[in-house]
């Protein structure tokens, strides 16, 4: 797909307008996902920013995700389902992308608002950021649990720059020339971003959080899909991160304390009846998933600890909270997704 060169003015973190020169390309990775796909698709065609590279990246899809694909201006690059891993489909998407801006966006997230690639961009005026991660909000068929998760580490403030590598790829923005230095790791079962974000702080580059490009992040779960999220994603911690723990007394003493801190907060909101079984399923696999996953001999570090699996606390967290903005809301209902 051909990539106009265009002037985008963004707005920066310090008062004052901004003009970049910069090509944009949208990375997304897919394996069946016709529910969510057209929804993204729309949202993206919607953006301030225009002339943006699409190219999705699936593995193997049996249901109508390509059919529906086809009715965008998208490059669908195929692998086989026995060779994916996160990181090689990011790879195989970027390797394919024109674009100096490498905008990362899962199949089932969709964009609030018309500017979310602009205010995802935003940060990369600062010369030292090589990575920015964007806000995540849940919907109705989010399990409350994963509201909690969603209000701890996306919170409503950006943070210009971040001292941990802490970061998620579902909404994203990295620059090519990084890319082309640091690719990503193939090999990793999951949490290839937390990894490159790690590798790009220790060559000397910063990450940063922009709360205000925010997009809906779509997961409805079962309970052994939850499991085998958390244990993959903690085998790729304990290799990233191979000097820390998760042992059994982790288990025992953050299991009932996420039970109890979800529950006094869906009480303060009078949905602790309607959630309370929700609650602990999901907070039972999310760590037994990630016990069994370290069990296989591995770590994480104690503040990314803390940011993935530490309770929310006794401070009362509204979710969705959703912000008066300047720019208009994304009219779905027009679209039909």
């Amino acid at each position: 797909m051909q990539i106009k060169r265009k002037i985008v003015k963004i707005r920066p973190y310090s008062k004052g307008p901004a003009t970049v020169s910069m090509r944009f390309s949208i990375v997304i990775r897919s394996y069946n996902e016709e529910r969510h796909i057209g929804r993204l698709l729309d949202g993206i065609m919607q953006q301030s920013v225009k002339d943006i590279e699409i190219i999705l990246v699936d593995s193997g899809s049996t249901d109508g995700t390509i059919s529906i694909a086809a009715n965008y201006p998208v490059k669908v690059i195929i692998i086989k389902p026995d060779e994916f891993t996160f990181g090689r489909a990011l790879n195989k998407g970027c390797s394919a992308a024109k674009g100096e801006m490498l905008v990362f966006a899962s199949s089932h997230v969709y964009p609030s608002y018309n500017d979310w690639v602009e205010r995802l961009v935003t940060p990369f005026r600062d010369p030292k950021i090589a990575l920015v991660y964007g806000r995540q909000i849940g919907n109705g068929e989010t399990k409350y649990s994963e509201h909690q998760i969603f209000s701890k580490w996306f919170p409503e403030n950006s943070i210009s720059s971040q001292d941990h590598p802490f970061c998620n790829n579902a909404n994203a923005a990295i620059l090519r020339s990084m890319w082309e230095k640091l690719p990503y790791d193939e090999t990793l079962t999951g949490l290839e971003d937390i990894d490159w974000a790690k590798r790009t702080i220790e060559s000397g580059y910063q990450i940063a959080y922009a709360a205000d490009a925010e997009v809906v992040h779509v997961h409805n779960e079962s309970p052994q899909g939850i499991y085998n999220r958390y244990r993959r994603e903690a085998i790729a911690l304990k290799r990233i991160f191979p000097h820390e723990h998760f042992n059994g007394l982790d288990f025992i003493r953050l299991l009932p304390a996420n039970v109890a801190t979800d529950c006094y907060h869906a009480y303060r909101e009078k949905l602790l009846q309607t959630n309370f079984t929700s609650i602990l399923m999901f907070r039972l696999m999310q760590f037994w998933g990630t016990f069994q996953g370290f069990s296989q001999r591995g770590p994480i570090t104690s503040r990314l600890k803390r940011t993935m699996y530490y309770p929310n606390g006794r401070k009362h967290l509204d979710h969705p909270k959703i912000p008066i903005r300047r720019k208009r809301s994304i009219n779905y209902l027009k679209t039909g997704n």
